[in-house]
């Protein structure tokens, strides 16, 4: 007997071949009906035999595409029929309630990739290939229902050929949004120097320029990047000079992980990484020493192409180039034709630009591989906004985060959607970015959220923004919010164990904090010990002249610092304790060590000596330095550590080995504070946050050091360690306050 299946799925299931690949299985099913899109995923009407409705119900999440993602289903049978006589893709339907998750950009697919390479298919050389398993998504989204008026390919109306493809059910394009051709589709152009339009070939032209030695403007996915070829040193070091980037690394994009491999040691994991529909930036040691004019410390960014026009790009002859975002100083990546040839003037020698629109600007991702999985330093491009599932329904929120590596975070349900990367909140362009971002994703997802979390630091542009909303307010301690984003990321309630380094944040008693320990969940914390605070003479001077910090590390520890210049100034400082602040963060720590041991005095980027500091260290070695821990809470003294750094510095021993010793004596110290927390709390979960834990030498050990003693050891795994993930913690602990 035939009944009626009512069915509604929820998760990622457009502009990922849903809809074409149901089309297919009820064909082969012999069922009637129609699917379409609507707002909270897809909807279906089927009529059939019962046998077959649930053939169909089990095949559906085991032969899914890829990149769909079924996230719940909701069915029901009824025996009052409808007549289908045959199946329909209907028009999309928009809802009261938006419960759709959009799929991030993709890169290119094989079968694409193929099809761009082949002279004998009408797509050859076309730079905007794509087809239901691959291409843009959310940079190219205005609205839902994802249907392609919604997006940036609306004032491209399809060719009979594309149009004839994105009707057939055989064909792989059915139904893709993004569908085109060179007939009907998106152009590419190239401008010289000037902003004037050059007649060719515009991707010939670019190559032509990068090849002779020129660095090129280059509009991808979500953003505009600037290229020129790596193994020209003195050209990287103008491109550093032209864009303000005096030594921050750049990231390289490859031809193919062969490419890679001359370079960097590339692991099987992460070539899996290299090569995901992601596409990342993967941070891989270096081979060997050098190339410091690209990245000083020991490690390289390296991506591979993503875009049909990356890969015109690089073509055979150019097996890698420097890809970095074009942007001015501390201001977002940029992403419309106009500003890039106003702003990029003196800058780029020409443009390789086209004429889809990018809606939403979107950096690369960066990671590095850890454990066999991404281990975030920059969530963005391909990850985003593909969402954060939590165990339980959340109120509506928006956590707005910190000032560094500002991210936002919104609550529907029990999803959370945390935003690309957006840079620091340092000027009017990055706060209106930030402000524009946050308006797309509530329209997006169809949230009004009823309260707002952020930072209790008074100065940070993110806490003027929250106050402006006009909603309940709740603020967070920093660290607080770190413990808590690496609870929610691995979905953890209770209380648990959190060490939180970094570089700075408000502590409760007014100083700043960083080299936490915490004891605590959502509800509230303890603070449980941290390092004895250090004074920074100068205050805010001394994050960038980390000098100042090996003085007062020598000076707290009663050794002479009279060698650093301007110690008699920092000596008054000292004395007097004027602008002379306490910082009890661990990247302070850091940025001292690396003062005293001759690796950098001045810092030009956010936690340079520290990257350094590791980049030095000797990798096999095991000896540390003593310490005391006492007191309640528990302090991480410091001072006898330091007189034996300073001891074998003078014996003679290389800095690779102090640098070792150091990060050892810390791991040693974290792993004692610990079971100093378990002894008194019986917790033996330890979570690992803040910006301190993207060094990787004591990422490798750590976690090793903490399970041998039998913790249960939880670091970051989908979202970034350092502030970009904060608004995830403060999202949690809102919601927590808001149920209390």
């Amino acid at each position: 007997m035939k009944e009626r299946l009512s069915l509604r799925i929820h998760g990622i299931v457009q502009g990922v071949g849903f809809r074409p690949f149901v089309h297919k299985l009820v064909r082969n099913y012999g069922l009637h009906g129609y699917i379409r899109n609507c707002s909270s995923g897809v909807e279906m009407e089927l009529e059939g035999e019962r046998e077959k409705l649930e053939e169909l119900l089990r095949a559906l999440p085991e032969k899914a595409p890829s990149l769909a993602l079924i996230q719940d289903m909701e069915h029901s049978f009824s025996r009052e029929l409808q007549g289908f006589e045959s199946f329909e893709i209907m028009r999309s339907s928009r809802e009261e309630l938006n419960n759709t998750l959009v799929s991030p950009d993709i890169c290119i697919c094989d079968d694409c990739l193929r099809e761009l390479r082949d002279r004998s298919d009408r797509r050859y050389g076309y730079p905007f290939i794509n087809c239901t398993n691959c291409g843009p998504r959310f940079t190219i989204i205005k609205d839902l229902p994802y249907d392609r008026a919604k997006t940036s390919m609306d004032v491209f109306p399809m060719c009979p050929d594309c149009e004839r493809e994105y009707g057939d059910i055989e064909n792989r394009r059915y139904h893709a949004q993004p569908d085109c051709c060179d007939k009907c589709g998106p152009r590419v152009f190239y401008l010289d120097g000037e902003g004037k339009e050059l007649w060719g070939d515009g991707i010939q032209l670019a190559r032509e320029r990068l090849k002779k030695g020129g660095i090129v403007a280059v509009k991808g996915l979500g953003g505009i990047h600037l290229a020129c070829r790596w193994d020209d040193e003195r050209l990287v070091r103008e491109l550093r000079r032209r864009k303000q980037r005096d030594e921050k690394p750049f990231a390289l994009m490859c031809r193919d992980v062969e490419c890679a491999r001359k370079l960097c040691l590339v692991s099987p994991a992460e070539e899996k990484l290299l090569e995901s529909c992601q596409r990342p930036i993967v941070l891989l040691r270096k081979k060997e020493p050098g190339l410091e004019y690209l990245s000083e410390n020991g490690y390289l960014g390296l991506m591979l192409p993503y875009t049909p026009l990356h890969y015109l790009l690089m073509g055979e002859d150019i097996p890698m180039l420097v890809m970095t975002s074009a942007n001015l100083s501390d201001t977002p990546i940029m992403y419309k034709n106009s500003e890039a040839l106003r702003d990029l003037r003196g800058i780029a020698d020409g443009f390789l630009l086209h004429d889809r629109e990018i809606q939403t600007r979107c950096d690369d991702s960066l990671c590095w591989e850890l454990e066999g999985k991404e281990y975030f330093a920059r969530r963005s491009r391909g990850y985003v906004p593909y969402p954060l599932t939590m165990r339980r329904e959340l109120k509506s929120i928006l956590a707005c985060g910190a000032e560094q590596k500002a991210s936002f975070c919104l609550s529907r349900g029990n999803y959370i959607f945390q935003s690309q990367h957006i840079g620091d909140l340092k000027n009017m362009e990055t706060l209106e970015n930030y402000r524009q971002q946050t308006e797309h994703f509530k329209k997006l997802f169809d949230i009004e959220p009823e309260a707002a979390a952020c930072d209790m630091h008074p100065d940070y542009l993110s806490t003027a923004f929250a106050e402006s909303l006009g909603i309940p307010l709740i603020k967070v301690q920093h660290h607080h919010a770190h413990m808590c984003s690496c609870m929610a990321d691995n979905s953890l309630e209770g209380e648990v164990i959190g060490l939180a380094w970094d570089g700075t944040g408000l502590g409760l008693d007014g100083t700043a904090w960083g080299g936490e320990c915490l004891i605590g969940g959502y509800g509230g914390f303890e603070r449980f010990g941290h390092i004895l605070p250090l004074a920074m003479p100068g205050g805010d001077r001394a994050v960038k002249e980390i000098d100042r910090l090996a003085f007062s590390l020598l000076e707290a520890s009663g050794l002479d610092g009279s060698q650093i210049a301007g110690a008699g100034i920092y000596r008054k400082m000292l004395e007097t304790g004027l602008n002379c602040p306490l910082s009890s963060g661990m990247g302070r720590l850091f940025d001292g060590a690396a003062a005293l041991l001759g690796i950098r005095s001045q810092c030009s980027y956010e936690g340079q000596g520290a990257v350094l500091l590791e980049a030095a260290a000797a990798q096999e070695e095991e000896g540390l330095y003593p310490y005391r821990l006492e007191g309640r809470p528990l302090v991480f003294d410091w001072r006898e550590m330091i007189r034996a750094m300073v001891r074998e510095l003078e014996e003679g021993q290389g800095a690779g080995l102090v640098a070792a010793r150091f990060m050892n004596t810390l791991v040693d110290m974290a792993a004692e504070t610990a079971e100093a927390a378990r002894r008194e709390t019986g917790l033996d979960r330890v979570c690992l946050s803040g910006g301190s834990f993207q060094n990787m030498y004591i990422m490798r050990r750590l976690p090793e050091r903490l399970r041998a003693r039998g913790f249960r050891v939880y670091r970051h795994r989908r979202v970034s360690c350092n502030d970009e993930g904060l608004a995830l913690g403060q999202l949690m602990i809102a919601d927590a306050r808001l149920r209390s």
